[in-house]
């Protein structure tokens, strides 16, 4: 390829990054298969009632189109003022995209704050795809990691499986690996936007910007 008025010293240079842009697909294709091959693990430890807009729900009736559930655990306590800002970043984008995901697993939002909260949050972002639910009345987000013995948040996404019974497949252990220098755990990226379009800008993500509630 070439563009209008480029030098040879670009074009020399993105045909560098061309292949290390196709060695990067390769190894995130390499990533996503060893991850499908992940072996069996116990079933979840409980059966947990949600509290959803229909009312009271199960684990196991989350898997309604198909036997794979998503369920990202959104940083949003009873104990905190507001949601997370980061967390309510991605779930913008992710409302937009619940639809399409709908057509081929199944995704589910859990905070620990009451229902009524979760909602009224949701309400004042414009959310109306994603389905949310609340954990304040069980021990999921305590035993799939997405809370801190002390009851600090955590925004980890876990996967189930059904095949005899519910059983957990993945979660984003990225996130509780030693950071890169200069990096967060980047343990939910590719399925956030925001990050991966600003990769492609000359500025990157920067050092110190994080998203705001308002700006």
């Amino acid at each position: 390829m070439k563009f209008p008025n480029e030098s040879k010293q670009y074009r020399s240079a993105r045909d560098k990054l061309l292949q290390a842009e196709v060695e990067l697909r390769r190894q995130v294709e390499a990533v996503a298969a060893q991850r499908r091959k992940l072996p069996g693990r116990r079933g979840s430890r409980e059966d947990y009632v949600f509290e959803s807009e229909k009312g009271p729900v199960r684990l196991s009736q989350l898997l309604e189109n198909g036997n794979t559930l998503v369920a990202y655990s959104f940083m949003y306590g009873p104990k905190m003022a507001k949601a997370c800002p980061m967390c309510t970043s991605m779930l913008d984008a992710l409302d937009g995209n619940a639809q399409h995901v709908a057509q081929r697993t199944n995704l589910v939002i859990i905070a620990k704050s009451p229902l009524p909260r979760i909602l009224e949050h949701a309400r004042s972002r414009g959310w109306s795809n994603l389905k949310l639910l609340s954990s304040e009345k069980n021990n999921y987000n305590r035993d799939y990691h997405g809370e801190t013995p002390d009851g600090g948040q955590m925004p980890i996404l876990n996967v189930f499986r059904k095949d005899q019974a519910v059983r957990h497949y993945y979660a984003t252990e990225l996130l509780f690996a030693k950071d890169e220098p200069g990096q967060n755990a980047r343990h939910v990226d590719p399925i956030w936007p925001l990050w991966n379009l600003l990769d492609f800008t000359p500025e990157g993500r920067g050092k110190d910007w994080y998203p705001k509630l308002t700006y």
